[in-house]
């Protein structure tokens, strides 16, 4: 029995030092404090705190408090280190910034810039950057400098080419062509010459080859119900105007007929004829005459 008791008491004393080191590892005691939050005082004065060592700094009671920057908030505490000697801090020990800039007060040569301008880094006004073709495009982001006037333009700058021909709308005589159709430099299209189609001598009827690369027109424009198409005849300088530009039309009727009688929407074609008003060679040479005959689509 006597034996039990003892083993009780050495127990009881173990935990009371294991609590004790436990307390003395892990207490973080403060300062006492009254309901008001000044600190209580003993009767010779002294600041009266817990026995157990504490972090907590408190220069009214003699704690040496460290702020390196000297702007009244201790370095525990800032959050703006190196704050420059006699700037006005916030309560984190920042700079103010009091016109809201984003430039602190101490390197601001402009303060009282009204909210939301836009500043440099001296916290004045930045001047508007120029736009020397007025195209609403500053320079420094303009991609295609010199733009007329007036001219529409994309966010670089770039004057727009709507229908993607390669000819900008300020140039595009014929605005809306396809998507894939060759033109020229004013946008336009331009004209196809139909190889191998040909007509019986001094008539408008087509030959047997004529025929078959019309097939392949056909194809093509049945694929495309959207384009619409000028059949066009020409004719060399031989025989007289008057009558060339009848066979021209002739010849140009033959083909449009040929290619509605294939499936071809018979409104999306046109026929013209030029007789010998256009040569693309010259008219003194079998070759250059073999060349002015010929019929050509052109997109309307």
């Amino acid at each position: 029995m006597e034996h039990n008791k003892q083993s009780m008491k050495t127990i009881g004393f173990a935990l009371f030092v294991v609590l004790t080191i436990g307390l003395l590892g892990t207490a973080q005691a403060a300062y006492w404090v009254d309901a008001r939050g000044e600190v209580v005082r003993n009767s010779a004065g002294e600041c009266w705190k817990d026995r157990w060592p504490t972090d907590e700094m408190r220069p009214e009671c003699g704690d040496q408090v460290m702020d390196s920057d000297g702007d009244g908030i201790a370095d525990d505490m800032d959050k703006c280190p190196g704050t420059p000697k006699g700037a006005a801090v916030d309560a984190d020990g920042c700079e103010l910034d009091s016109d809201g800039d984003g430039v602190v007060d101490s390197k601001d040569r402009c303060p009282g810039t009204p909210k939301g301008a836009k500043v440099d880094s001296r916290g004045c006004h930045k001047e508007p950057e120029k736009d020397s073709d007025g195209d609403g495009v500053v320079d420094s982001k303009d991609k295609c400098p010199g733009t007329p006037r007036g001219a529409k333009v994309d966010r670089n700058g770039c004057e727009l080419d709507s229908d993607g021909d390669g000819v900008v709308d300020s140039k595009d005589r014929c605005p809306g062509t396809p998507a894939g159709v060759k033109v020229d430099y004013k946008g336009c299209a331009e004209p196809v010459v139909l190889k191998g189609v040909n007509f019986e001598n001094n008539s408008a009827v087509l030959t047997a080859k004529a025929k078959s690369v019309l097939k392949d027109v056909a194809n093509s424009l049945k694929k495309r119900p959207d384009v619409k198409v000028t059949i066009a005849g020409h004719t060399d300088s031989r025989g007289s105007a008057a009558y060339n530009k009848m066979l021209s039309q002739r010849r140009a009727d033959s083909v449009r007929r040929h290619l509605a009688s294939m499936g071809v929407k018979a409104s999306n074609l046109k026929s013209k004829g030029f007789g010998e008003e256009q040569p693309i060679a010259t008219n003194d040479t079998a070759a250059g005459r073999a060349e002015n005959r010929r019929v050509e689509l052109r997109m309307q």
